[in-house]
């Protein structure tokens, strides 16, 4: 979608009315073509925990963590307290957030397209290497390269998606990206089933078959159409407007290319995105950008993605019962992503963040009551709890697939001007990938330090982030993003924070005083300048 006017509000309004256009099929299987690198995310996800309960890839790489499966422990929680195995998994996010801000720059000055197609390179490689490991510096430096392409895909998709989408259907059309990352966990976890039979060289089929998804990015990447709002940023605004009447179906896009044009001016007016995002009139946004992301891991999900054969096996399931539940979760969360896909425009936003924070924090507390009543040191669970612990992870999982899942993407994505959209998105993939890091990095030592109370733990997180959506964010379903700066000016906090004096804020008078009024819709009474902020 187009950037629009900040200043004058009213003018954004009255041109977003006068949008035109059709849901096309092109814009669709573009879409389709770009989630594609959701399905990476998530493949990895959902492979690195099945690999590491695999008793060849541990026997190789991580003798220590097998003699530990292997043998009974004094402490059922501690068996895979390994950094050198967190490691495994963690460093890849590590690699990643750094990638995510070099891909800021590349997003901006030479497109979407380019930083979905160099992540799929990156993904291509370090699938090659992780096959073909021999020994653990190997597998490191694939899994580095994995997460290179991390870095570009997830700052480049979901900013493909917002600004290819129509806006009545553009919380639906961004969600395929978490919609491929589920489906990239589910068919991770059922590979994983399959290749533990296939020993003793089945981890190898399982690392490698990443390049499958990776080679349909990559390929697909150099096909997608550069999105409207890049090609006008970047001065080639004939072909953007090409491509805008194209995906919108009819020559009559006056007006949204008008808000682009607008929105490029100001963007390539602004030469430090990263500096610019710190001004007062972008702090809402950059709270969101920092705090969505960061609750979305804290809900404790990733913990249950990555390790949920490690986390089964620790409770006392067998080797194939671990994978075949972990496949269960995968599937649950791929369907409950649907869920949010078809409502997410009718319902908003907020409810579903909400509705499924309540969900998880629920399941959360019933989890560790279980644990802490039924498993110890010594015992482990019964069939009957075991299949209760699986039922209610299950419903877990779900309640964060038709909310937070999607959503912690979405928000971030839409809601930043075009000027500071890149760089929005690059914190937003960075935040997420630290938090991302540090949770796979220490969940072993939690697990085995804080046993069931790690459940508590993230129970407590989620009630926190439930209560800031419930104070802080307003609702953005059905508003166009040129018009996002409207919520803020209207919304009881952050109009405090955004109606400020646009000399105090260092913008040389770009803001106008109309920010004073944000909280009154109908003060347009300004003539729309060449000047005003874009949102």
């Amino acid at each position: 979608m187009a950037g629009g006017s900040f200043a004058p509000a009213g003018v954004a309004k009255e041109r977003a009315e006068r949008y035109q256009g059709r849901v096309t099929l092109y814009v669709i299987i573009a879409c389709m073509v770009a989630a594609v690198g959701g399905s990476i995310f998530g493949y990895d996800i959902g492979i690195s925990g099945g690999v590491t309960s695999m008793d060849e890839f541990l026997h190789r790489f991580f003798y220590t963590v097998y003699k530990n499966k292997k043998r009974a422990h004094e402490n059922n929680y501690c068996k895979y307290n390994n950094q050198g195995l967190a490691a495994f998994t963690s460093s890849l996010y590590l690699a990643g957030l750094v990638a995510s801000l070099v891909a800021s720059p590349v997003t901006r000055m030479y497109g979407r397209r380019t930083s979905i197609i160099s992540g799929g390179i990156c993904f291509l490689v370090g699938a090659a290497l992780n096959a073909s490991a021999v020994n653990l510096e190997m597998l490191i430096l694939g899994r580095i390269m994995l997460g290179f392409g991390i870095g570009f895909g997830n700052q480049a998709v979901p900013l493909y998606l917002s600004e290819m989408a129509p806006t009545h259907l553009r919380g639906a059309l961004n969600m395929m990206f978490q919609l491929a990352t589920t489906l990239g966990i589910f068919t991770a976890n059922m590979i994983n089933y399959g290749t533990d039979k296939l020993k003793p060289w089945g981890w190898r089929l399982s690392l490698g078959l990443a390049a499958a998804p990776a080679l349909l990015m990559t390929v697909g990447g150099i096909f997608l159409p550069e999105t409207p709002n890049s090609l006008t940023e970047r001065g080639l605004k004939e072909k953007g407007r090409k491509v805008l009447e194209r995906i919108r179906g009819t020559e009559n896009v006056d007006a949204e290319f008008e808000d682009l044009i607008d929105a490029s001016e100001f963007a390539n007016s602004i030469k430090h995105p990263f500096r610019n995002i710190l001004e007062k009139r972008n702090r809402p946004q950059l709270i969101m950008a920092i705090f969505m992301p960061m609750f979305q891991i804290l809900t404790g999900i990733n913990s249950i993605l990555f390790y949920a054969p490690v986390l089964f096996q620790t409770m006392g399931f067998g080797g194939n019962a671990s994978l075949y539940s972990s496949a269960a979760t995968g599937g649950v969360l791929a369907a409950s992503t649907l869920v949010s896909i078809a409502t997410v425009d009718r319902w908003g936003r907020r409810a579903l963040l909400i509705g499924g924070g309540i969900q998880m924090i629920v399941c959360q507390v019933v989890v560790a009551l279980i644990l802490g009543l039924k498993f110890g040191n010594d015992k482990e669970l019964s069939k009957s709890v075991s299949i209760s612990v699986v039922v209610i992870i299950c419903l877990f999982v779900a309640a964060f697939g038709w909310s937070w899942g999607p959503l912690g993407w979405t928000v971030p994505s839409e809601i930043f001007p075009l000027e500071t959209r890149s760089a929005g998105q690059s914190i937003t993939v960075a935040v997420n990938l630290f938090f991302t890091f540090v949770i796979a990095q220490s969940f072993p030592s939690l697990l085995c330090a804080l046993k069931f109370g790690l459940f508590l733990f993230f129970a407590g997180w989620i009630t926190v982030m439930t209560i800031f959506v419930y104070i802080f964010l307003p609702e953005t379903k059905g508003v166009p993003i040129e018009e996002m700066i409207l919520l803020w000016q209207k919304h009881w906090f952050w109009k405090r924070i955004v109606s400020i004096n646009p000399e105090a804020d260092g913008s040389n008078g770009r803001q106008s005083s109309s920010l004073e009024l944000g909280e009154t819709v109908g003060c347009n009474s300004q003539a729309h300048t060449p000047n005003a902020v874009n949102s």
